[in-house]
């Protein structure tokens, strides 16, 4: 009954939302924002962390969290491929970022902003790399390769002699900017700014990806999840639109390891290790692999909850492991799993074929009424 309940309540929501136009949804939409916008700031006390714990940074490493689901939800959700190894392109745009912006390193220096984009072509250059010999294998055999992939990023980092092994890299770069009182605006003791601007970044990549979705490409994805064979005997070349996953996920990763090392302002081999890439694949299944939406509340639950309660953090592998077994169990969609849904003018055609069902309800009623009741 209370499964029922709530089924018919999210599809009722589900629909109201539809329905509404463009512009209406922009008005719901535009105030949430600014709420999230507003969290470090106003710091409620519902979900605020224990004393020993920064809120703002907190909120900062949440929202890291969020961007780094996104991009693994390209892979994982969209185009169906279990990767394992998504923390090997996080550690990637980490070390483009340390090494052309930190005085440890030789290369020469260059603004924290231009290298953004910089570590995400590089990290796209390395899923070519990765994808081109290895995309043709499916399901374990894949999982495995991307698996190994995760772990030779950390092996070269702890043996290349360049990348500073367990020393690692010191006052990485940061955006430019001040406070009133002359100190850096982006710093790694307020976390703030750094919410800020992934925020934003979020919202901007949630429009793109969106609107890929709703493309030839993101119809391609959705035919390779669903079944590969039917989609290559359909004419789908499912190899190039598997590598433009791979890629526009590494993208992703690579943007949000660069912020990350901004943010801490230092690198090591350290941080990079496969339990924390089971970590961002948790993120991705729980919340509901394919939703946009699942995956940023499978990312708020992974990152919040160790923040939130500091005596259980040590047990958060076992926690979420257990979560996630019971989960597949009782609904192994997610939180919230990704809707069967027409990707293109998706909206036009639920509307036209809701109108129609009005209509063809409102003639058969006008024929009962002239024929005196008779159908």
């Amino acid at each position: 009954m209370t499964t029922t309940a709530h089924t018919t309540g999210r599809r009722s929501l589900r629909e109201w939302w539809n329905n509404l136009s463009r512009v209406q949804q922009w008005a719901v939409l535009i105030p949430l924002v600014a709420l999230i916008y507003a969290l470090p700031v106003l710091n409620p006390i519902i979900i605020t962390t224990e004393p020993g714990t920064d809120f703002q940074i907190a909120m900062f490493e949440i929202a890291r969290y969020a961007l780094i689901a996104i991009g693994l939800n390209v892979v994982v959700g969209q185009a169906g491929l279990l990767d394992l190894g998504y923390v090997g392109f996080f550690a990637v745009g980490a070390y483009v970022a340390a090494l052309f912006t930190s005085p440890d390193s030789a290369l020469t220096k260059l603004p924290f902003l231009a290298v953004l984009p910089i570590a995400m072509v590089i990290t796209m250059v390395f899923g070519v790399i990765l994808g081109t010999p290895t995309l043709r294998l499916r399901g374990d055999y894949l999982a495995i390769v991307t698996l190994g992939f995760g772990e030779i990023v950390r092996l070269l980092a702890d043996n290349l002699s360049p990348l500073r092994g367990n020393q690692g890299f010191q006052q990485i770069g940061a955006p430019p900017g001040t406070n009133d009182d002359g100190t850096p605006l982006f710093n790694n003791t307020d976390g703030t700014p750094w919410y800020w601007l992934i925020v934003t970044i979020i919202i901007v990549i949630l429009v793109l990806v969106g609107n890929l979705e709703r493309s030839r490409v993101g119809r391609a994805w959705v035919a390779i999840r669903d079944d590969e064979d039917a989609a290559e005997i359909m004419g789908v070349n499912t190899f190039k639109f598997k590598i433009w996953a791979f890629v526009i996920g590494a993208a992703i990763g690579g943007l949000s390891g660069a912020l990350y090392a901004g943010q801490l302002a230092f690198v090591n081999n350290q941080k990079f290790d496969v339990v924390t890439s089971m970590l961002f694949l948790a993120a991705v299944i729980l919340g509901g692999s394919g939703n946009k939406v699942g995956v940023i509340l499978g990312a708020v639950v992974v990152a919040y909850i160790p923040l939130k309660f500091t005596a259980i953090a040590e047990w958060k592998y076992l926690i979420f492991g257990l979560v996630l077994v019971i989960l597949m169990i009782f609904r192994p969609q997610g939180l919230l799993g990704a809707r069967q849904r027409l990707l293109t003018y998706g909206r036009q055609a639920y509307q036209r074929l809701l109108g129609r069902g009005e209509q063809v309800s409102s003639d058969t009623a006008l024929a009962t009424e002239k024929n005196g009741g008779v159908k």
